[in-house]
């Protein structure tokens, strides 16, 4: 079946009877070439705000706490007591000397410190040389034959401090007891409890009822010369939103509060038993120094040079001079006692501990402070016009080619609303996508409108 496009158009554009109220049955100030539908103009809304109370008035309690103020108390805890002290004796050092070997005019093996001694003996072997040992000069040397002298380390003990008493002082005993102490007297306080409230919930009127044009089927419309299209005026009910909102189901107020007392326990010291002394015997200290004693002087005989010793003499390689050797001492201390010990009495102060302690200078006081109601602003929508039908510019045979329904159809499939392929041809597809479009924009409904092709951005 060949369908055109005066046919297509038809399904589009109202019947002039849709309003018997319409003061014209032509459109006004028409131009030749133009065309006009009268269509389905969608009543207009405006937002409004309307203030709704969400939570009554009342009142709410505030406290003024008590005033307190804080001071300290001493408390002792270590009682004042005696202690002995020892006084220890004092002592002096005495330095004596004391000779360990005896000055001597010696030969030895050389020059050196270290050198070797000769004994009397081996000068008198010397001399008995032939060699006048009275007119030789210090620094004289001569080789030597020896058999050295024997020694034996002897040991001699030196008191280095003398016995002496000493007084240990045992110092007191004592205990540790616990005392309790108030540092915040029992008190009333007052208490605030707040009020209880519940949850209720009204319903608020959003958006009036309204009366809407829609499409309807025509029971006639199969027969001869009937166009199938009819308007029917339909009641849309009012919205209402529920709102919950806060109420006053308790109301504030005071209770009076018993804090008990607190107190602290501080651990005091207490003396058991007194200090005493006893006195303890410290033995004398002694030094132990060794001695070197000759046991055997030992053999030399001394030659010249250039002359052979006698047999069973051995040559010690060793040229000796004639040195002075001062006499050897040793300064040894000794520890004398100079003042005896003693014990002295001291008096040891008693401790004590500051506490802190809070006491009241003004009771606690309730206040009565009012809370305003509270109020949410809730939005509604306010008919400003209702649904009318209306002369409005449409396409006509005349200027809707396949390219403009082609043009019409991208722009729908771009803005979301499937009018399938744009082919140019205006199916039932494509009209049911601009009369959603139509709707869901609040443009007027029943024709392709120049309206409704300014909002597709459709260009002509």
């Amino acid at each position: 079946m060949k369908i055109t496009y005066s046919r297509l158009l038809a399904g589009l554009i109202l019947p002039l009877t849709l309003s018997a109220a319409s003061p014209s049955l032509t459109p006004p100030q028409a131009k030749p070439g133009e065309c006009y539908a009268r269509v389905v103009l969608p009543a207009k809304y405006e937002t409004v705000e309307e203030k709704v109370l969400v939570k009554e008035p009342t009142e709410e309690i505030k406290i003024i706490p008590a005033k307190y103020e804080t001071v300290e108390e001493e408390v002792v805890i270590v009682p004042e007591t005696k202690k002995l002290v020892p006084v220890p004796a004092t002592y002096k050092k005495v330095t004596e000397t004391v000779e360990v070997a005896p000055a001597q005019r010696l030969w030895k093996t050389g020059l050196k410190k270290k050198s070797k001694p000769v004994s009397k003996t081996l000068l008198d072997a010397i001399k008995a040389s032939g060699v006048n040992l009275d007119v030789v000069e210090p620094n004289h040397c001569l080789k030597e034959y020896y058999v050295p002298a024997q020694y034996k380390t002897v040991t001699e003990e030196v008191v280095v401090q003398e016995e002496r008493n000493e007084s240990k002082v045992i110092p007191a005993e004592f205990e540790t007891v616990e005392e309790t102490v108030v540092v915040a007297p029992e008190r009333n306080e007052t208490v605030d409890v707040p009020p209880e409230y519940e949850t209720v919930e009204e319903k608020v009127l959003v958006e009036e009822a309204k009366t809407v044009w829609k499409k309807g089927q025509n029971p006639a419309s199969k027969l001869p010369g009937a166009t199938g299209e009819i308007m029917c005026l339909v009641k849309v009910p009012a919205k209402y939103k529920t709102i919950k909102k806060k109420v006053v189901k308790t109301p504030a107020h005071t209770e009076v509060k018993t804090i008990p007392a607190k107190t602290k326990t501080v651990k005091v010291k207490k003396m058991i038993s007194e200090p005493k002394t006893e006195v303890v015997t410290i033995p004398a200290k002694t030094e132990t120094i060794e001695k070197k004693v000759l046991v055997e002087p030992a053999k030399f005989v001394w030659i010249p040079a250039d002359q052979k010793p006698e047999p069973g003499w051995k040559p010690t390689g060793n040229m000796v001079c004639l040195v002075e050797i001062p006499a050897k001492t040793k300064e040894v201390t000794k520890v004398v006692l100079d003042t005896p010990e003693s014990v002295k009495e001291e008096i040891i102060s008693a401790k004590t501990k500051m506490v802190k302690v809070k006491k009241m200078i003004a009771p606690a006081k309730t206040v009565k402070v009012p809370v305003e109601a509270e109020y949410k602003m809730v939005e509604k929508r306010k008919k400003i016009a209702d649904t009318h039908v209306g002369w409005e510019r449409i396409l006509c045979q005349t200027n809707m080619t396949k390219d403009v329904i082609a043009k019409i159809q991208s722009a729908l499939n771009e803005k979301g609303y499937s009018a399938g392929k744009p082919d140019g041809i205006l199916g039932r597809g494509t009209q049911n996508a601009l009369d959603q479009f139509q709707r869901d924009n609040g443009l007027a409904t029943g024709g392709i409108t120049y309206e409704t092709l300014n909002a597709l951005g459709v260009t002509l």
